[in-house]
């Protein structure tokens, strides 16, 4: 097993949860030498401070370098339980303190109630990096600990998870931080010698809308209509569908004055740019882009609808968007369709039959929403 390097500049870390961005953030933090205290679930800590959290960083050849004189298995890092800390709760957790900054990574439907788990505890936690997706978290942790708790952040490293504590990089792009916040730039220095390619960013809402818009495409359609990304995309009224939600998001950037900007190896500006081109020479860059950093993997809300669990982060995305937009008097009517339709088949008030392989059914719905908004 790995012993994580001396690092006698790092800092303390508080980790909520120990899922894919968690175990490879947390994970990371602790093979460069910084102290790292985990809360998860009772069920996992038991099993995670028996075996140890499994990283597998392959695909990064500076970390072969640079932990050439430490062990591993031959294809991932196993970090000794002794390494870092998990408990079962906050308050257990809290006891190790105090932190110098929390990582949170969570889905954006457990944001408001981790909240509400954390209001008790509001004077000794620490100021929060937020690296969910979606454009309002942040805003719903001010609210609870205040707004100099909170450092805007994203991951646009692609991480799989095998099992607890056990993740594989997939591709590394790396993880921004916004600046504003008095830790912010340090944050960035430890992240980045950590081997997490962090970069600063001036502006945090242009960063996280920026994120927001790569996390939109061939997402609901795919789960709605259980087609693959491919598919989707080789349907030629779907991709102007895709493209229609783009520009929507756009529009309701730009009335926001926000910027468009490429995060960590991902060049949101030339997707941006790509909803201005006519659609046959769009394609194959948004192809590429809907498919790059999934592999051979299902979008997300599908996962996540096809898992029966009854929750889904589309309102937290698209719907982010038809907020903004109503607020602003900008139309948003495909990100509300979708938005929509798919959680409604969340709730199970639509059969995950209604839509299944039956793209002209959602694009005849939209058609007629239009129909009745010009009417």
């Amino acid at each position: 097993m790995v012993q994580p390097l001396s690092n006698p500049s790092g800092m303390k870390f508080l980790v909520f949860g120990a899922g894919a961005i968690g175990t490879y953030i947390g994970g990371s933090l602790a093979l460069a030498g910084n102290q790292v205290v985990f809360v998860e679930q009772p069920k996992m800590v038991t099993e995670l401070r028996g075996k140890g959290l499994r990283l597998d960083l392959t695909i990064d050849e500076r970390r072969k370098h640079a932990l050439s004189g430490v062990e591993g298995t031959k294809d991932a890092f196993v970090i000794d339980p002794r390494s870092f800390i998990i408990e079962p709760s906050l308050e257990s957790a809290l006891k190790f303190g105090p932190f110098d900054v929390g990582i949170f990574a969570l889905k954006s439907f457990d944001t408001a109630p981790a909240m509400e788990g954390l209001r008790p505890f509001v004077e000794k936690l620490p100021p929060i990096l937020c690296l969910s997706n979606g454009v309002e978290n942040e805003q719903s942790i001010a609210r609870v600990l205040g707004p100099d708790k909170v450092i805007y952040g994203t991951v646009t490293t692609a991480i799989g998870r095998r099992g607890p504590g056990d993740v594989i990089l997939e591709k590394l792009r790396g993880v921004g931080v916004a600046a504003g916040h008095p830790l912010s730039e340090k944050l960035v220095s430890v992240l980045d010698r950590a081997y997490l390619k962090c970069r600063l960013y001036p502006d945090a809402h242009s960063m996280k809308w920026s994120k927001m818009l790569t996390n939109l495409i061939a997402n609901p359609t795919s789960a709605i209509l259980n087609m693959t990304a491919a598919q989707v995309f080789a349907n030629r009224d779907l991709y102007k569908l895709e493209i229609e939600m783009l520009k929507e998001c756009l529009a309701v950037m730009k009335a926001q004055n926000l910027e468009v900007v490429d995060l960590p190896g991902t060049p949101v500006t030339a997707l941006a740019f790509a909803t201005k081109l006519p659609l046959w020479l769009s394609k194959p860059f948004l192809s590429r882009a809907a498919g790059s950093g999934r592999g051979a993997k299902m979008p997300s809300f599908h996962i996540d609808l096809y898992s029966g669990r009854g929750q889904s982060e589309v309102d937290f995305l698209h719907g982010a968007v038809v907020r903004e937009g109503s607020a602003r008097g900008i139309p948003t009517p495909v990100n509300e369709l979708l938005t929509k339709t798919l959680t409604a088949l969340t709730k199970k008030e639509i059969q995950l039959e209604e839509f299944a392989g039956q793209p002209e059914k959602l694009l005849e719905k939209l058609r007629v929403k239009g129909q009745k908004s010009n009417s």
